[in-house]
């Protein structure tokens, strides 16, 4: 198991999306999230595991790993310990074999290319041969998922992928500073203007109609504009608890790059 052990770093959905592909694949996962992880999709993240102790996405089960012992009785568990812990901690104790860098914070916030014999990182911010050792693509559009072994990733555009003809107006930002409260659950159908969170008193109301396909854990304290939650226009409720097309595809470059660096090794 030792000579597998993959950690990502990150356990949003497209984390989980590489993370639940690897673990399907045979290889060991651990996991790295926040304290109090920003995640929208959380009913398709592991880090959901870091508030509830325990979530499960598409039969593939995560906990929260509090000791080191609990990160190897979940491993031999076939489970994907999280470690709420931004000291990296798991990094410097568990000498993985591969590390993944699925922050998707667009800029290299501290992976080195020495962290591991393979290391990954997903989207900008990374130079593949200089801090990792490929890159894969994230941007939707034809080269979703292409390893990049030299070079970088396209850049960011700030401009969220189209879904159902809306881009941007699908995204639920933050009215203002405060605590978030949501007043619909991930699922619901909500209609154009319709409040579907809270922001102290302030409302937040759906910018379309749709499925609210994900939203902030609530307590959570947010600044004005703020990501907090999307809207799909599709009218599937089914995609909400589904890894998205765009989480396979990364995963599935992932795994090819794993793969093809443990080769090359």
């Amino acid at each position: 198991m030792q000579n597998k052990l993959t950690i990502i770093r990150g356990a949003g959905d497209l984390a989980s999306g590489v993370a639940h592909r690897l673990v399907r694949s045979g290889f060991p996962v651990v996991m790295i999230e926040l304290p109090e992880p920003l995640v929208i999709r959380r009913t398709v993240s592991f880090a959901e595991a870091v508030f509830s102790g325990k979530c499960t996405v598409e039969d593939i089960t995560a906990e929260l790993a509090v000791t080191n012992n609990d990160i190897h009785k979940f491993l031999e568990a076939g489970k994907i310990p999280i470690v709420a812990d931004p000291s990296l901690y798991p990094l410097k104790a568990l000498h993985p074999a591969a590390v993944v860098d699925a922050t998707l914070a667009k800029k290299n916030i501290g992976t080195t290319i020495d962290d591991a014999p393979i290391v990954i990182g997903l989207g900008p911010g990374f130079t593949a041969g200089v801090d990792v050792h490929a890159i894969i693509e994230t941007q939707r559009g034809h080269n979703l998922g292409k390893v990049i072994l030299q070079g970088q990733a396209e850049p960011n555009t700030g401009i969220p992928g189209e879904i159902g003809g809306y881009s941007a107006e699908r995204v639920l930002r933050s009215p203002g500073s405060g605590i978030l409260n949501a007043v619909r659950e991930i699922g619901d159908s909500v209609e154009k203007g319709e409040t579907v969170a809270l922001v102290d008193d302030l409302p937040l109301y759906a910018t379309i109609s749709g499925v609210l396909r994900g939203m902030l854990h609530s307590n959570l304290k947010v600044t004005p504009g703020m990501k907090v939650g999307d809207i799909d226009p599709r009218h599937r409720r089914e995609y909400c608890f589904t890894i998205s097309d765009k989480a396979r595809a990364i995963a599935g470059g992932v795994l090819e790059a794993y793969l093809f660096l443990q080769r090359r090794l």
